[in-house]
């Protein structure tokens, strides 16, 4: 053989072994998630399993990073970018996803989950696959239902027993149409503002109250200002980690298995660890001098959210098997 065809054969080996290596680099998915909260909240905390788990059970053909605290962005753009597959997973809110996908919707309607188990039931469940149904529709995969607690009031004023104390009473909500007239039905004030100008907004009486779940209350110091807390549950808001379709559909029958699967076991582990940063954020109030009081019989306030459901149906009559679905179960 010359020295030319040996060069020769030398190149195309090299070829050959650099189009192997190539090859090797791009099935590799280095997945990228998005996450609002810090490094040791229950939610980052499941994400970072997931994220493990599927890297050992793919033997490294998928890696995943999480970017917690909100750093690739805020939570509707975030869910637009997994939508269109720039990120490809992340954890939210079935509030905000509501706003690209309809079905997400029903579960802001105030007391439509009798209780955060049976939120579970159902969302692992008929009403988890017709909302999940719905996200693949607009472009992204629910890998695993998460917790996120059940909403309750708290004020600097009385305890809320029922409907009627919550009339007169300036309450903070979020900037959704559903959480105003969910006050208006109970003829309160409600009063849409940032999350962090709540503390100082209780504390010089510019509202008299709020509505959160038991962590964010007792996380941001909001009982120092505000020290009733009535367990009303009024709205329980489940989560999703969910993945972008476009990234979901470029891995392998088998490697979407593994993904779902751990998706799956990472909210049962985020449901265990919501469980218990709910107990220790309720110690810590009652430690404090909050006066907690649990509303045992909702009836009164679910009747009194009638004509939220009635607004809301007429506006999205598509949704009514849904809603009805969920008000009927058990």
């Amino acid at each position: 053989m010359t020295i030319l065809k040996s060069m020769n054969c030398l190149a195309a080996a090299a070829t050959v072994a650099g189009l192997a290596f190539s090859a090797n680099i791009a099935s590799a998915n280095n997945l990228r998630g998005w996450n609002i909260h810090v490094d040791d909240y229950p939610v980052s905390i499941a994400m970072k399993s997931f994220a493990d788990d599927i890297a050992e059970k793919t033997n490294g053909e998928i890696t995943a990073r999480v970017y917690n605290n909100g750093v690739l962005g805020d939570q509707p753009d975030a869910i637009e970018q997994v939508r269109l597959g720039v990120i490809d997973f992340g954890e939210f809110n079935l509030g905000p996803m509501g706003q690209s996908v309809p079905e997400a919707s029903v579960t802001s309607l105030p007391f439509i989950f009798k209780d955060v188990p049976q939120m579970y039931r159902l969302m692992d469940g008929e009403v988890g696959d017709a909302i999940g149904e719905g996200m693949e529709a607009k472009g992204i995969v629910p890998l695993g239902w998460y917790a996120a607690g059940a909403r309750s009031f708290y004020n600097s004023v009385h305890p809320i027993n029922t409907p009627a104390d919550v009339e007169g009473l300036k309450v903070r909500v979020m900037s959704n149409d559903l959480f105003v007239k969910m006050i208006e039905a109970m003829d309160g004030n409600a009063t849409p503002m940032a999350f962090g100008e709540v503390y100082q907004s209780i504390r010089t009486g510019v509202v008299d109250g709020a509505e959160n779940n038991t962590p964010s209350y007792e996380s941001t110091n909001h009982y120092e200002v505000a020290k009733y807390f009535s367990l009303t549950e009024h709205l329980i808001i489940p989560e999703c980690l969910c993945m972008s379709k476009r990234s979901w559909d470029k891995m392998t029958p088998e490697q979407q298995e593994i993904v779902m699967q751990a998706g799956r076991d990472s909210a049962i582990l985020q449901r265990q660890l919501w469980d218990e940063r709910e107990k220790q954020s309720l110690e810590k109030i009652e430690a404090a001098g909050t006066i907690v009081n649990t509303v045992e019989d909702k009836a009164a306030f679910q009747a009194a959210m009638e004509p939220v459901y009635e607004s809301f149906l007429q506006q999205n009559p598509n949704l009514t098997d849904l809603v009805t679905m969920i008000r009927e179960a058990d």
